[in-house]
């Protein structure tokens, strides 16, 4: 069965974002470079308005999940700073930040705590799709949804990552296991990938293999 994730809530990204915009600072990011949650020791919340931005788990560097439209991090951070998760841009990229209490200000002030909720109840959701994706699933299943997913990513994205790598980022599934399931879909004419590993069609997968 094919699993969907949480529908974004974009009324409530584009309601925030308008509210905090105005007093956010622009960051200077370039690619791959890793982004955490404080600056000169403060908590802060990030606008991300343009570019790719992923998600990363601390402990292991496991991506979570990649970001291409406007967004804003950091609600659960500035409410529980656990410090599980930070942020790496993968390409140039448009960011803002703005200091944790004074978003906290503001919502209060504009009563904007129903579209914070919103938001965080959507980030809870997605990381409850992606254990859905990946716990106890069988190695098959697990790269049959990758591929169903990077299927939906535009032409030049998929140029820019390799299967393997993009599979093995979100997944830590062994090289090798990738790579057969891969020559299988392909042997099935399931796959059409270029050389270097780079999607360049996806047919309908089976459910087992």
């Amino acid at each position: 069965m094919h699993i969907l994730p949480p529908i974004r809530p974009e009324l409530s990204i584009q309601r925030l974002t308008a509210l905090l915009e105005p007093i956010a600072e622009k960051m200077k990011v370039v690619p791959r470079k890793r982004i955490t949650w404080t600056h000169k020791n403060r908590q802060q919340l990030y606008l991300f308005l343009g570019g790719e931005l992923s998600i990363l788990r601390a402990s292991d560097g496991l991506l979570i999940v990649t970001v291409y439209e406007p967004h804003l991090f950091g609600i659960a951070e500035m409410i529980q700073p656990v410090r599980g998760h930070l942020l790496r841009a993968e390409t140039e990229s448009t960011i803002l930040r703005v200091d944790a209490q004074t978003a906290m200000d503001t919502f209060r002030e504009h009563g904007a705590w129903e579209d914070v909720v919103t938001l965080l109840s959507y980030h809870t959701a997605y990381l409850f799709y992606r254990d859905a994706l990946l716990v106890q699933q069988k190695t098959y299943a697990v790269i049959r949804s990758h591929l169903q997913e990077m299927s939906l990513l535009s032409e030049d994205t998929r140029m820019r990552v390799s299967i393997l790598d993009y599979i093995q980022e979100r997944t830590h599934l062994s090289r090798s296991s990738v790579l057969n399931v891969l020559s299988a879909l392909k042997n099935g004419n399931y796959i059409n990938f270029k050389r270097g590993g780079y999607l360049v069609e996806l047919n309908q997968l089976p459910e087992r293999f």
